[in-house]
């Protein structure tokens, strides 16, 4: 089953159930994708689905930041929530010895020597990991890597 068909059918059953907070990132999930099928004006793709799925994440990480700064523990709960519900229709996060071999295998592609040559690894890395690692976490641990060399 598809993406778009599991939210849709999550959608109606989280109608059924009363479940606000469900309901509410799921027509999130379905708006956001419609917004980025009409700026792409053609049908999205699961790849793009993914792309859309974890740009919403970012986003609430980065809310979870400005609550917690402002001592708001109540939505940063709620956004943990809405980062659950979202994962759960992603594909599974890669283990951190899984990250680590294809780390070392770009870097070994790329021919990178230094901490310079991050952009070169991380450009091999991305497409291999979408929506299956946080982008950040995967930066830090190719600068670990890249360090390690040097």
């Amino acid at each position: 089953m598809d993406i778009l068909a599991k939210v849709d059918s999550d959608l109606k059953e989280a109608l059924k159930q009363k479940d606000e907070i469900r309901l509410s990132v799921l027509r999130l999930i379905k708006a956001s994708t419609k917004n980025k099928e009409i700026q792409k004006q053609s049908p999205l793709n699961e790849e793009d689905i993914i792309s859309v799925l974890s740009s919403m994440i970012k986003q609430r990480k980065e809310s979870i930041e400005h609550y917690q700064k402002a001592s708001r523990s109540d939505l940063v709960q709620r956004e943990e929530k809405e980062i659950e519900i979202i994962k759960s229709y992603l594909p599974q996060e890669l283990s951190t010895q899984e990250l680590d071999n294809i780390i070392s295998e770009a870097i070994k592609e790329s021919n990178a020597v230094s901490v310079n040559d991050i952009g070169k690894v991380m450009r091999l890395i991305m497409p291999k990991v979408k929506g299956r690692a946080d982008g950040k976490y995967i930066n830090e641990r190719v600068k670990a890597f890249l360090q390690d060399l040097g």
